[in-house]
């Protein structure tokens, strides 16, 4: 008969030697390409090294707040401007790491006789609902340029479905994302692509907890963090390897993975702190001034408590 202490010894060795219960962690996401490294640190086991245990769960950006005012995940994946609106509609939650800018990953197909934003006056334009990150390019895009959304006519549809759909023919324009909005690029007899994040740099993502999680659990963050910064790590010393693990979650070749991630950055400490230093404030007050605008808030929130950098050092 195994001993009780043989027993004890051997679940010491499996916790890795330190006796501590790993942090169970529930974080709500999409198949984004920017949030890939989150997939790889997970299959690589960097969050277990880390002393998490992270369940990483696809859900919608229109209903992630949803799961998180439920209980059902604690943390989760979102653009920065997502973030406000959440807070102002009474989910609070703190962002604590950023993960990914945009370089052309987010953009607007049309139709090939569609020559400039003017031309997309009532028409019709695939989108996400109110309040998620493809929504809101659209009205930053219009607003650069003089319009609102009321010029277009919003056809609620996810960016997989709205890339989908533009290229069978419906719909006159589509917003989407890396990886779907390759699925535009792969067939230009259907449209083109009018503008991107290279024109318009509205989006980035960062990840956040409720206030409640992140007190109960004060070394979880930064793990989380931490866990995120070595999977860059990893990326950058195997990048074939790291491809081919974050494209599996995709449906993705190491290949295929590699042209989506072309269109982004992914952001390292100093990326973070830098990002945090100055910028997250300038674009978190001129995001939330257009949501106020478009009626996705009805209040702005107060901008400095919505983040908490201390967990990237």
């Amino acid at each position: 008969m195994v001993s009780r202490i043989r027993l004890a010894a051997l679940a010491f060795l499996l916790s890795g030697g330190t006796g501590a219960h790993a942090t169970d962690i529930n974080l709500g996401y999409s198949g984004w390409t920017g949030f890939a490294p989150l997939t790889l640190a997970r299959d690589a086991g960097i969050f277990e090294k880390h002393g998490l245990n992270v369940t990483l769960q696809k859900i919608p950006q229109a209903s992630r707040h949803l799961a998180i005012a439920s209980g059902d995940i604690q943390c989760a994946a979102t653009t920065v401007e997502t973030w406000i609106a959440w807070n102002a509609n009474g989910v609070k939650t703190t962002q604590i790491f950023q993960l990914d800018k945009s370089y052309g990953a987010d953009g607007i197909a049309v139709r090939g006789d569609v020559e400039s934003f003017a031309d997309l006056k009532g028409k019709s334009v695939a989108a996400s609902a109110p309040g998620t990150s493809p929504y809101f390019l659209l009205a930053w895009m219009l607003h650069k340029n003089g319009m609102t959304m009321r010029d277009v006519r919003v056809v609620n549809m996810e960016p997989g479905p709205a890339a989908q759909a533009f290229v069978a023919g419906q719909n006159d324009a589509a917003m989407s994302y890396e990886p779907y909005l390759s699925t535009v690029r792969a067939a230009p007899d259907s449209g083109k692509i009018l503008a991107t994040t290279l024109d318009y740099p509205a989006v980035m993502d960062t990840v956040g907890c409720t206030p409640e999680f992140l007190s109960a659990n004060p070394e979880a963050g930064k793990a989380l963090a931490d866990s995120y910064f070595e999977a860059l790590e990893m990326i950058a010393a195997e990048p074939d390897k790291a491809y081919e693990i974050m494209g599996r979650d995709v449906n993705q070749t190491a290949e295929q993975f590699a042209a989506s991630a072309a269109n982004l950055r992914w952001q390292d400490r100093a990326a973070n702190e830098t990002f945090f230093a100055g910028e997250w404030a300038t674009f978190s007050n001129e995001a939330a001034d257009l949501l106020l605008e478009i009626g996705v808030i009805r209040e702005k929130p107060e901008i400095a408590p919505l983040a908490d950098p201390s967990y990237i050092k």
